[in-house]
């Protein structure tokens, strides 16, 4: 339903036209290499693997192909990851149609696009003025997945199963996680992901 509204706010625009659409990242990965586009539209949540490690892959791909993220998700805790992995914008999915518009032909002129409020907590960290960081943020990419997918309350075996990783390699995560977020027990952990969870599908 998301992409269909894209398409269709893209398809108004007389100098924009949609040449693909993918549902997964690796059909994603495929059509970057076959259609050739300028700009590619990314979300966080994907089917069998996390939006950031996409971008990286395009990346590695076509190092100078413009991204842009259109995600649910905060951009307080994701902007800055996407603009390390490579994207050139973050924007919510609940913003309205023209500023979509906006932030699509901004990265396409070879700008980044952010929106105001998150522009000025960068330049904040940068200024060195930012407020301390959550313990969320503390995060690496790969353990901010591991966290989401416990509070989706997937096992240790299906985020390894997902992740293509060991379960050696997710337990050491999980390790770094409760130790990041100050808790002492597994039962502490699902807990508070899930209550994290539950605050960003509320969003």
């Amino acid at each position: 339903m998301m992409r269909e509204g894209l398409r269709t706010l893209i398809s108004r625009e007389r100098d924009l036209t949609v040449c693909g659409e993918a549902e997964t990242a690796g059909q994603a990965l495929d059509a970057v290499a076959n259609l050739k586009p300028d700009l590619v539209l990314v979300d966080i949540t994907l089917p069998g693997r996390n939006g950031i490690e996409l971008i990286k892959d395009i990346c590695a791909l076509q190092h100078a192909l413009l991204i842009l993220i259109i995600s649910m998700h905060d951009e307080s805790l994701y902007a800055e990851r996407v603009l390390r992995a490579g994207a050139r914008g973050y924007i919510m999915k609940q913003e309205s149609g023209p500023a979509i518009i906006q932030a699509i032909r901004q990265v396409l002129v070879g700008s980044i696009y952010l929106s105001d409020k998150m522009s000025a907590r960068i330049l904040e960290n940068v200024a060195g003025k930012r407020a301390k960081a959550s313990p969320i943020e503390r995060l690496s990419d790969r353990e901010l997945e591991v966290f989401h997918l416990i509070g989706r309350g997937k096992s240790t075996v299906q985020i390894a199963e997902e992740l293509h990783l060991s379960t050696k390699t997710i337990e050491s995560h999980r390790a770094n996680v409760k130790e990041k977020l100050n808790l002492r027990t597994m039962p502490e952990l699902i807990s508070f992901a899930s209550r994290w969870v539950e605050s960003q599908d509320a969003r």
